[in-house]
């Protein structure tokens, strides 16, 4: 017999055309390059995609995992091809211009997992996640490439410690504003710095990350129970090789993206957000993901889900704990079980594990006197942590947070900024006052670009002790992390004539989250002369991926994406 003719895996679906035969002798020749085999190459493709970087914690366990991964491919008859793709630190840009990098990484590392699965015809994928952006980017380039695959993330860090409780990079960004107002010396906030970040791990509550995370394991992308365990616990590198081993499981049943993406499926995502007063991320997450997956999904939904789920989490930023609280309480299994228990979602929806939410609850154990995850029946609010506002300031829609306060009411004269700068420089001088509608524009998807989040302005805010008095609106976005009567997102934003535009000093702005309403109360004829002597702002990036992305990207409503 040829040396080649041998038989080929029947679950090399697609890498064969790249293998097989003497007419890929080339190709053959610049892989044992790398290191592989005559019986590698027999065998499927796996990738194996990172995101691994040094500006951060929350992905620097990735190359650790993705060792192991590799091993549960190879223990399960796979072949795994390791590659790496591109970060943004969420945390450590905040407030500068590099934050207008995250959300544009999004459809970067999408786009990157793309091009290295087609351009290798690589027959399965394990994209191993973690900071914020990178865990919607996997799933939407999974859903894109629809080829056999799951999402890992790589955990959530432990708490710091500081002044005897524990603290995260939340209480950090709050410290500035306390700071400002002369609650904490210099010395103070450097030991917290110091303290709040203690190794790898994404940031530790209820933000973007934990949020996305757990939206993953509810649509059925990720591996219940693995994802959730924290980054450096000692059963993480167990759980990235069972996550190896279950990939080919998944490339060998070729149960492919299309199959789990279900419309109820996101359903179920979405009460997972709400239930856990999540990120308002996930609103656009979610829906970029949608689109990918093919499935309608409009903002709308999430209001009408949230408004009849249950807040069950007692997390951080509106509750007390964090995410490795949770997972020694028992994990992403208990929210499944209350959630399911409530009625509230697709219990029979099956996950890359072959299991679905109803088996995932029923097999939780829940630690003796946990007080993380609350019975359904006595939640810790009867609505869920996100709500969608239109009105005459918002007309194509707005997300509010309702997670981490108790106002569902605020009406007051507007504090107008054209940038976060402008904002953070009036908080920091402590010019903003009890009352004020502080709004920020030109931060939107295209007129950022990049929709920052403001996390450096609203922890400030909190910090200084004036959240509870003041209401946040802008174009731009929220971090997971910030509490407090905010509105983000707001379509159509500044940079494409939004109402938002039209908005000025003292105008009064009326926030009424019973009736979903944002309102500026100056009558159309006056908006409509002011918008007369309005003109589009220059952008502030005339070349490059900036640029690229500014003139792409579509509204914050539909998901930003491009």
């Amino acid at each position: 017999m040829s040396v080649y003719s041998q038989p080929t895996d029947p679950a090399k679906k697609r890498s064969s055309m790249l293998t097989d035969g003497v007419d890929r002798a080339p190709a053959r020749a610049m892989l044992k390059g790398v290191g592989y085999t005559d019986e590698d190459l027999a065998k499927p493709l796996i990738g194996v995609g990172t995101t691994w970087i040094e500006t951060m914690p929350c992905n620097l366990n990735q190359r650790l995992l993705a060792r192991h991964v590799k091993e549960g491919i190879r223990a399960a008859g796979g072949t795994p091809v390791e590659f790496n793709t591109v970060s943004v630190s969420d945390g450590v840009s905040m407030g500068t211009t590099g934050m207008r990098g995250s959300l544009i990484s999004r459809e970067l590392i999408a786009d990157s997992i793309e091009l290295v699965v087609e351009g290798h015809l690589l027959d399965g994928l394990v994209m191993i996640v973690g900071c914020d952006k990178t865990i919607p980017a996997g799933a939407m380039a999974l859903a894109r490439l629809d080829v056999p695959g799951l999402i890992f993330y790589n955990g959530s860090i432990q708490p710091g410690h500081y002044d005897g409780r524990d603290v995260t990079i939340q209480d950090v960004f709050e410290a500035v504003g306390a700071h400002a107002a002369g609650k904490m010396s210099d010395e103070d906030v450097h030991e917290l710095e110091s303290a709040a970040c203690p190794g790898a791990g994404a940031c530790g509550g209820q933000f973007t990350a934990n949020t996305m995370a757990m939206v993953l394991d509810f649509l059925g992308l990720s591996p219940r129970g693995l994802s959730g365990i924290p980054a450096t616990h000692e059963k993480k590198t167990e759980a990235a090789f069972a996550a190896g081993q279950m990939v080919m499981d998944v490339v060998r049943k070729d149960l492919r993206p299309s199959k789990i993406l279900t419309k109820e499926a996101f359903e179920n995502a979405i009460v997972a957000v709400a239930g856990s007063g999540g990120s308002t991320n996930g609103v656009l997450h979610l829906l970029a993901i949608a689109k990918e997956a093919g499935i309608p999904l409009t903002i709308d939904e999430f209001d009408t889900i949230a408004a009849k789920t249950p807040i069950v989490v007692d997390i951080k930023p509106g509750g007390r704990y964090v995410a490795v609280d949770m997972y020694e309480a028992g994990g992403i299994g208990l929210v499944a079980r209350e959630l399911v228990g409530a009625g509230l979602v697709h219990e029979g929806q099956v996950g890359v594990d072959g299991k679905t939410l109803e088996e995932i609850g029923a097999e939780a154990v829940e630690t003796s006197g946990q007080e993380v995850v609350v019975p359904w029946e006595h939640p810790l609010k009867p609505t869920g942590g996100i709500g969608i506002l239109r009105g005459t300031l918002s007309p194509e829609g707005s997300v509010v947070k309702l997670s981490g306060h108790e106002r569902l009411l605020h009406r007051g004269p507007a504090r107008v900024f054209d940038s976060e700068e402008e904002c953070f420089a009036a908080v920091k001088s402590r010019s903003i006052k009890p009352g004020d509608v502080v709004v920020i524009r030109y931060e939107g998807p295209s007129g950022g670009p990049g929709m920052r989040e403001m996390l450096h302005v609203t922890a400030a805010i909190v910090g200084e002790g004036i959240g509870d008095e003041v209401c946040l609106i802008t174009d731009g976005r929220f971090s997971g992390a910030t509490h407090g009567l905010m509105v983000g997102h707001i379509a159509p934003e500044a940079a494409h004539g939004g109402p938002i535009a039209a908005v000025r000093d003292g105008d009064i702005i009326t926030l009424d989250v019973v009736n979903r309403r944002l309102d500026l109360e100056v009558s159309p004829e006056e908006i409509a002369e002011r918008m007369k002597s309005w003109t589009k702002p220059e952008p502030r990036y005339k070349q490059g991926v900036f640029a690229k992305y500014a003139k792409l990207v579509s509204s914050a409503s539909e998901g930003a994406t491009t």
